[in-house]
Formats: structure tokens, sequence, C-alpha cells
């Protein structure tokens, strides 16, 4: 208990004294985002309620935290938002299709004697709860990619405001590039060393490279992995459309108001 204080109050330093009051706000957002992980799960429990609605739920709710809660409200957080609701949406309908098809909900062979002691016959569909451990594995890299992308570029139209709205998102997409090659890349690291064990599990059970690759277990890391890269592709050009046509089409409405004024 000790060390897990002591962690925490270096972190929360560390984030005062770089972040200042957005620091403070980005460290109780941890605590914020665990409670609205919790309640995710113990509602996931209930045979009654559909899991992909709840995730979509929790989805909205670690957005306005991650997104409005720490960088407040404005341009750049709100199309920023709004991107990151549409890409869920479509990446969670993808999700559903590719663990019905995959077949990796459930638990894997490995897992087999460690359950043994208890029932699975829980009344949940595994299907869907695949499919809801992948999307919030991905929420936070998507949010995270969707403010990187529409911050610079509101500080591109706030500086060239003639910009055109093609002109506004092809910036968007080169900003995009750089982002892709790094998240993707920290995606993997981040699952692959959250599942270190796991791969020393395997060289004790003597698996070959076939039997790691067609593990159920193994196959659902990399799935998510896929998953996580492709909402991170995805958000990209959503963030970038949204945030062009946001920025010009206020400042259109903004010279039409000015306009009937003068009039």
């Amino acid at each position: 208990m000790n060390v897990l204080m002591s962690l925490a109050a270096i972190l929360l330093i560390l984030m005062i004294w770089i972040g200042g009051k957005k620091g403070i706000r980005s460290f109780f957002a941890l605590f914020f985002n665990f409670g609205v992980l919790l309640l995710t799960i113990i509602f996931m429990t209930n045979p009654n309620l559909n899991p992909i609605i709840i995730t979509l739920i929790a989805c909205v709710v670690i957005s306005y935290i991650n997104i409005f809660y720490i960088n407040a409200v404005n341009t750049t957080t709100t199309t920023a938002f709004f991107s990151s609701i549409i890409t869920i949406v479509v990446l969670l309908f993808f999700i559903d299709i590719v663990t019905n098809n995959a077949m990796i909900q459930g638990f894997g062979e490995e897992e087999t004697e460690e359950l043994s002691i208890f029932s699975l016959y829980i009344g949940v569909d595994f299907v869907k709860i695949g499919a809801s451990v992948i999307i919030m594995s991905t929420i936070g890299a998507i949010t995270d990619t969707a403010v990187a992308i529409s911050s610079p570029m509101r500080e591109m139209f706030k500086h060239n405001p003639t910009i055109s709205k093609k002109e506004l998102f092809t910036f968007g997409l080169s900003i995009g590039k750089d982002i892709l090659g790094t998240s993707a890349n920290t995606l993997f690291f981040a699952f692959f060393g959250g599942y270190m064990a796991l791969l020393i599990w395997f060289k004790d059970l003597s698996y070959s490279i076939g039997e790691i690759v067609n593990s159920k277990i193994f196959s659902a890391e990399i799935i998510t992995i896929f998953c996580a890269g492709i909402g991170v592709g995805l958000i990209i050009p959503i963030t970038s459309w949204i945030s062009a046509f946001f920025l010009v089409q206020t400042k259109e409405k903004d010279k039409t108001r000015l306009h009937d004024k003068k009039s």
C-alpha cells in the first residue's frame, strides 16, 4: 500500500509540475476512468443487459472525461469528441463481426485447469463481451489521436484563416501520417508488454510456432492489436474531415452574421 501511495504521489507531483491545472485534472481523470470501467464490468455481468450498448455508453463517458474534462470545451475538443464517437460506433460494428467469425470468445484450453473449479454457465454472451474488451482497449488511443490531430488543425486555421476546406483536410491527414506509425507501434508494445507472461507460458508448454499462432488466447491478443490499429487509422481521416468542415463552416457562418448586421 505504501508503494502504491508513493507512486501515486510521484505521478501527481510530476503532473502538477508539468501540466499545472490540466495535470491535476488528468490525474483525477485516471480515477474517474477506473470508476467507469468498474461500473461497466459490473453491468456486463447482468445477463439481461447488452454488453455492446453498455460499452458504447462507457466509451462516450470515457471520451467525455478524456477530452472535455481534461482539455475543457472548445472547438478542438468538440470536433475530437464527435470524431471519437463516430469512430467507436463504426469500429464496434466491425469488431462484432470479427469476433463472431474468428470465434475468439470465451476461454482457451490452456485455462481449463484454472477454471475447473468455477461454473462456466454464467449466462453472458462471450462474443459480445469479446467485442467489448477489444473496443475498450482502443478507446484511449482513439481519443488521444483525435485531439492530436484537431489541435494543430485549429492552430493552422487560426494563423491561416483563408485556407480552404480541402487544404485543411490534407493538412490533417499529413499530421495523421506521422502519428499513425508511432501509435500503432505503441499499441503493439503495450499489449505485448502486458502479455509477456503469456509467451513464457507458451514456452513452458513447449508450443511450436504454429500452435502459438493458432492458440485462441494469442489470436485474441493479435486481433485486439490489429483492431486498435484500424481504429487509429480510421480516426485520422474522420477527425481531419470533421475538423476541416467545422472550422471552415463556422467561419462562413460568422461572415454571414457580420454581413447581415451591417446590412
